[in-house]
């Protein structure tokens, strides 16, 4: 197969250079040039983004966001099925579809409720009288909560099994939550409430089991997610927070992709490892409940008082627990039982798949990608990203079929199937074509909630992409403003540059919070992640309040997140702006001095947390600091290059050298022993960013000698791989 590419390659670039030679030599000088050369030196049509940009309809993708929340749709359940073939209706259209689109099945693993047999969490006195049962399902007030295909929450993934005990409140379910209790506590036996946020789902019940605690629930608390609010007259549907029998579903698992599958795509013939051997899921039941039933619980516990950053807003003093109920409860000397009846088992799962082919570059791809599966309705999560892509390919669509446009890259447009299980509709992808995305994919751009409210953009991205983010926003309007997405987004979030002053704040794609992952972490393509949100400074809410409920449906949509669908508007003319950029522009629209300030950003933080401390262990981080001023030196040559070229009279290959330099920036950081025990995660950059993943590292400093340190460890790993990134850069 290497060989058959890098035929492929070299027959390629033979014939690219042949039909150059001929171009110059065979043509005659009073002839008019082909379209071919034309078409080579062409550069991005400001006059074709205008147009573009004008034609995005919010009426339309009202009717897209409505037509996408009629039904639930869970990954492989007949809703899910049905938005499958809408989508390849829609891009199969002879109008305004795209030049193909197809669906690509995957075998996959999945964890759903039992229907016959509903999990269920009461509480039993010591005469096994059921003292108390919480919702089974939440409270209907609009009829799409009596659809029958909504699913009963559940925490997927969780096992099956029948535990009971002592209850005691956890917090957030993080080990140092755990530790504090474990000091007063004895949590063997025990059934743990924690809320969400602070560490990952699964996380909460892994943690948990270390100390004995036998089975976890999981609520919402309305201090983090409702600014206090608990009635039901100041939820929804009289506002956009989480009503109190609102509950949060979601897979607790730690690795994205398929679980029985890694590192390769679930097809019907792949290797399975056998189930024992999945690791980060719950090792203990677990279970969502809403918060009214958590009050019913909490307000009864006995104990010392929790500390004051575990309290909340539910009416009562939060105390850690008896363990247990306090003696004037009604509750006294009962247990909490949790019966889970979740099985597992694999379903065929859909990716829906399309593309309009490249004029010029058909071998180099731009995708730009969304899921398409729900827990429920989903008009947020997921589809008003999706509502987003359909207006965005109609439109484009429309421009191919009436041969006004065609772009100069392929755009590549994908519809991952069961995200919610663990983002793995797009990393079965990335494992199927490993080879060949990793050689030809330009950027992935993921829009996945596109609103989750209406004040002001915001981005996270490769810092290469920063710029061309900053020229898309620049030609939006921002909502119910005069000003420009841009300049909006400045006035929200903002950082100073040393390079360009005060600019939008650009985060940083770590984590696996949705599709970008696979992209960016797995085969380090540049990638960003775009949405409209809310304005931080008026509430707390971790997320948008109806996430993951029966309650996120197009009326919630429609009458609290974006009434005139302006935002999701703004976020397709800027999302699509910078779609058409990388798929049109002459020289690829990244910078790699920006990136060269963004290491300097993230070492100036390693440096304050760490670098004396490693210095006291004798170790140095001279070397690393070297490797980025190597980095930002090389960096600028590269950009004064670039500035110096006159790109319209270069040879195609000349500009496709630049363009693949720039195209292979993030791939210079992959490193595939960076994190040896996460699935997945190759992307060293990380480890600059965010010094708290090098602070586990840290804290085994007094454990090893100085120069065998895990930290040591990853100080070498990421002078090699800055070094690399110069190495690369360097060879222009």
């Amino acid at each position: 197969m290497l060989k058959e590419v890098l035929l492929g390659v070299l027959t390629g670039a033979v014939a690219l250079t042949i039909g150059i030679l001929l171009g110059h030599f065979a043509i005659d000088k009073g002839s008019s040039v082909p379209d071919w050369v034309r078409d080579a030196s062409r550069d991005v049509d400001e006059s074709i983004i205008e147009k573009f940009l004008a034609e995005l309809d919010t009426n339309q993708l009202r009717e897209n966001l409505r037509e996408l929340t009629k039904v639930p749709h869970m990954a492989t359940t007949p809703g899910d099925e049905a938005t499958v073939d809408f989508m390849l209706k829609r891009w199969q259209d002879p109008n305004t579809g795209l030049d193909s689109a197809w669906r690509e099945n995957y075998k996959v693993y999945l964890s759903f409720p039992n229907k016959t047999s509903p999990n269920k969490v009461s509480v039993v006195d010591p005469a096994n009288t059921v003292q108390f049962t919480a919702r089974e399902r939440e409270k209907v007030y609009k009829p799409d909560q009596e659809d029958p295909e909504v699913v009963q929450p559940y925490a997927a993934y969780s096992p099956a099994g029948n535990v009971k005990g002592k209850l005691v409140y956890a917090n957030q379910g993080k080990m140092s939550d755990y530790e504090l209790l474990n000091r007063t506590l004895d949590l063997t036996g025990t059934i743990a409430i924690t809320r969400y946020g602070g560490e990952g789902r699964s996380k909460k019940a892994i943690n948990a089991a270390k100390f004995g605690i036998v089975g976890v629930l999981v609520y919402t608390e309305p201090y983090d997610m409702n600014d206090g609010l608990v009635s039901e007259s100041e939820t929804y549907p009289h506002s956009w927070y989480l009503p109190p029998s609102g509950v949060e579903r979601g897979s607790y698992n730690i690795d994205f992709g398929d679980l029985l599958t890694p590192y390769l795509a679930a097809k019907d013939d792949t290797y399975r490892i056998p189930k024992e051997d999945i690791t980060g899921i719950p090792p203990i039941p677990a279970q969502p409940i809403g918060f009214e039933d958590a009050e019913r619980l909490i307000c009864e516990l006995d104990g010392d008082d929790a500390p004051n950053e575990w309290q909340g807003s539910l009416n009562c003093t939060y105390k850690l627990g008896g363990p247990g109920f306090k003696s004037t409860s009604t509750f006294n000397n009962s247990n909490v039982h949790l019966d889970i009846y979740n099985t597992e088992r694999l379903e065929y799962s859909a990716n829906v798949m399309g593309i309009i082919r490249g004029s010029v570059e058909p071998d180099r791809y731009v995708i730009y990608g969304n899921h398409r599966d729900s827990w429920v309705h989903g008009a947020i999560d997921p589809s008003s990203g999706t509502a987003v892509m359909l207006e965005i390919t109609r439109v484009l669509g429309k421009m191919v079929k009436e041969g006004k446009w065609r772009p100069r890259r392929s755009i590549i447009f994908g519809s991952w199937g069961a995200e919610e299980f663990g983002l793995i509709g797009s990393a079965e992808y990335t494992e199927e074509y490993f080879s060949k995305l990793s050689e030809r994919t330009v950027a992935y751009i993921n829009v996945d909630i596109s609103v989750f409210a209406n004040a002001t953009l915001r981005a996270s991205a490769s810092p290469a992409a920063q710029s061309v983010i900053f020229t898309a926003s620049k030609q939006v309007k921002a909502p119910g403003t005069t000003t420009t997405v841009y300049e909006n987004w400045k006035q929200y979030s903002n950082r100073t540059s040393p390079n360009y002053g005060i600019i939008p704040n650009v985060g940083f794609l770590t984590g696996a919070g949705s599709d970008y992952a696979a992209f960016m972490h797995y085969l380090g393509i540049t990638s960003m992640d775009i949405s409209y949100f809310y304005d931080r400074s008026k509430t707390r809410a971790r997320i948008y309040p109806a996430y993951h409920t029966a309650y996120d449906t197009f009326d919630y949509a429609s009458t609290y997140i974006d009434p005139g669908f302006t935002s999701h508007q703004a976020v397709a003319r800027t999302a699509g702006n910078v779609l058409v950029r990388l798929a049109d522009s002459l020289l690829l629209p990244f910078n790699c001095s920006d990136y060269a300030e963004s290491l300097d950003q993230y070492l100036g933080q390693a440096v304050t947390a760490f670098e004396e401390k490693l210095a006291a262990k004798g170790i140095s981080m001279e070397p690393l600091k070297k490797a980025v001023q190597l980095f930002r030196d090389t960096a600028a040559k590269l950009d004064r290059l670039i500035r110096d070229s006159d790109l319209a009279k270069e040879t195609p290959l000349k500009v496709r050298q630049m363009n693949d330099q720039l195209m292979l920036l993030d791939r210079a950081f992959l490193d595939p022993l960076a994190f040896p025990e996460q699935y997945g995660f190759r992307y060293e950059a990380v480890l600059l960013k965010h010094p708290a993943t090098n602070d586990r590292s840290l804290m085994n400093l007094n454990r090893h000698p100085p120069n065998h340190s895990p930290f040591v460890h990853v100080m070498s790993h990421l002078f090699a791989i800055t070094c690399n990134a110069v190495w690369h850069h360097t060879g222009m």
